[in-house]
């Protein structure tokens, strides 16, 4: 049995609907209170038990790069002033994982930056997991929930949720073929359509931001042709895939947040901040005060 050891994080994107913040600073950077977007899917990917990390990137993207690195001047600053905890914090984001970086050298979508990674994932299954999807379950990530669906399946399997017919065209969608009896969560697929229209989506379960995939779909993207918005889908790919394997669908258990879209990213703020101890009286007291102005 192959074992899923290794994960791409695309992170090449401009950060357009985040402008200006995203105007020097990428978005995968955007914190929720103190932590790094990207910081919190690299810990979903160590908690799933993978191994090895590629980041996809471009030349603006260098603080990404950094912040996975030692900073030695600061960790011996920040003992110089006593404040150990925050130097074994700053040296622990450095060990949280082997993770590799890879350049996309022009922003030809989605399918382009994952094929970009190929030599680093070689001739095994590996996940994908999308920055702008951030998925709370403190028991069972996410990521962890496909890999294990994988290891029954040996096949790929995508992660969706259900959404409302007025959100189908904001994402890939995909047609069931069978349902898992023993598993009412795992789908087998026999189709998936790039941001349908509300009268073309096959159904209302989207794939939002975490696949496993076998290393077949390398070669599928070698060949793939542009499609919605002029892009290399990866969503074309794995619709391609299925004529040749069996691609499931996992409905995941979590709360998905599109910190990719405004109101999703001050959702995910407002919710991790009442979920910590040290912020949670604090956030709960002043959103009382705010109650007039609703």
């Amino acid at each position: 049995m192959n074992k899923v050891r290794k994960a791409i994080i695309p992170a090449a994107g401009l950060g357009t609907r985040f402008l200006p913040a995203t105007k020097a600073m990428a978005k995968e950077m955007l914190p929720i209170v103190d932590i790094p977007t990207i910081q919190m899917i690299v810990q979903e990917a160590v908690d799933s038990g993978i191994e090895q990390i590629i980041i996809v990137i471009n030349d603006s993207k260098e603080v990404i790069e950094n912040h996975f690195h030692y900073h030695k001047e600061l960790e011996q600053k920040l003992k110089d002033t006593g404040k150990f905890e925050q130097a074994q914090l700053i040296r622990d984001i450095a060990d949280m994982a082997d993770i590799y970086f890879v350049r996309q050298k022009e922003q030809l979508g989605l399918g382009h930056a994952i094929y970009t990674a190929r030599k680093l994932i070689g001739d095994e299954p590996f996940a994908i997991m999308l920055g702008d999807d951030l998925v709370y379950n403190d028991d069972y990530p996410a990521l962890k929930q496909l890999i294990d669906a994988y290891d029954q399946t040996q096949s790929s399997v995508v992660g969706v949720q259900t959404v409302s017919k007025e959100d189908v065209s904001k994402y890939g969608v995909i047609s069931i073929e069978q349902t898992d009896e023993s598993n009412l969560r795992l789908h087998k697929m026999n189709g998936m359509v790039e941001k349908p229209s509300v009268e073309e989506a096959p159904s209302q379960m989207a794939v939002l931001g975490r696949y496993v995939l076998t290393p077949k779909i390398f070669e599928i993207l070698a060949n793939q042709k542009p499609g919605k918005g002029n892009e290399i889908q990866l969503t074309d790919a794995i619709d391609t895939l299925m004529q040749s394997e069996s691609v499931y669908a996992y409905d995941f258990e979590g709360i998905r947040y599109d910190i990719g879209d405004k109101f999703g990213f001050v959702k995910a703020i407002i919710d991790y901040s009442l979920r910590r101890d040290d912020l949670r009286d604090e956030v709960i007291a002043f959103l009382e005060t705010k109650k007039g102005m609703i």
